[in-house]
């Protein structure tokens, strides 16, 4: 994967990374919690960004709206997974729940994109922008939610002509239906690479100078 384009062309977009999704006491950790430990979420999100860091990968946060009071009540057709931020607050902002992981925390170098409202990193943000502005054209997409922003996101990369990897073990779902859709179903008919963490941490490590 990155050894014919070169380590400085690669991103990793790191997506969602809240402590409401995937730290203990957030909001939506229990929904997530059996398939995130299945997997080794957390650890391979360690990986995977430190290895990249290692590497020189660029590292991009790719975060969701942070709830605010009045979000979405005026809109006309609000989508059911804002309907339930709506209702739960999740990542509010200015709360724990909207704090990114403690170990997952933006460093010198990274890049923080807006704020994403529905599902795509790229949907009304900078993420294009900011990518093409760093010379990026291909991206590694990790985080959550596998089905729905990291699908999104991945697919409109891939719309916009970047080229695309996803990592099955660096990412989790509600459900393992769900896992098995984004990566068996879903992810074969617009992914160019569907790799596990310890594969794409070799990819960085046989690319490196």
């Amino acid at each position: 994967m990155a050894q014919a384009h070169g380590l400085r062309r690669t991103a990793v977009l790191l997506v969602d990374p809240y402590n409401d999704f995937i730290s203990e006491g957030g909001k939506l950790w229990p929904r997530l919690e059996p398939v995130a430990k299945e997997v080794g979420l957390l650890d391979n999100l360690r990986t995977v960004i430190a290895s990249a860091r290692e590497a020189g990968v660029q590292v991009v946060f790719v975060p969701h709206r942070r709830w605010e009071p009045g979000d979405y009540e005026t809109w006309d057709h609000p989508n059911p997974t804002q309907r339930g931020i709506q209702e739960r607050h999740s990542f509010a902002r200015g709360s724990w729940g909207g704090e990114f992981h403690p170990d997952l925390q933006p460093q010198a170098g990274d890049v923080v994109v807006h704020e994403h409202w529905a599902q795509s990193g790229f949907a009304n943000t900078d993420l294009d922008l900011q990518l093409k502005q760093h010379g990026i054209t291909h991206v590694v997409v990790v985080g959550v939610l596998a089905n729905t922003c990291v699908e999104s996101t991945s697919r409109f990369a891939m719309e916009l002509g970047y080229h695309v990897t996803l990592v099955r073990d660096a990412t989790a779902a509600f459900l393992p239906e769900m896992m098995h859709a984004a990566h068996e179903l879903n992810g074969p008919t617009f992914a160019h690479a569907i790799l596990t963490t310890g594969e794409l941490v070799t990819a960085f490590e046989e690319a490196r100078p």
